[in-house]
């Protein structure tokens, strides 16, 4: 199998010099992985967390999420509190 893209020759063209979008770098952020309120937090700013340790609680269609550090690091500033909705990729989080 191998994807395949057919263009005609003006849209081949413009592809040409189309600029490619590179994604941002959001491995230093915590982001809220589906819409809910966040229950608590189990951190502070300028607290070291190691990887596995619980974050936050969030609670989405009344089920509770845990969500836990991938990474070792310093969680450098909490953008979001208990009590908050918040949607889908909010940044809950920032680490150093």
């Amino acid at each position: 199998e191998v994807p395949v893209r057919v263009f005609t020759e003006r849209e081949a063209n413009y592809l040409a010099v189309m600029p490619v979008k590179e994604k941002p770098d959001m491995s230093k952020f915590l982001l809220c992985p589906m819409p809910g309120l966040i229950v608590s937090l189990a951190v502070e700013e300028g607290q070291d967390v190691s990887a596995g340790e619980t974050l936050c609680v969030i609670e989405a269609m009344k089920m509770e999420n845990v969500l836990k550090s991938e990474v070792d690091g310093t969680v450098a500033k909490i953008h979001a509190e208990p009590g908050d909705s918040l949607n889908v990729d909010a940044v809950i989080l920032e680490f150093d």
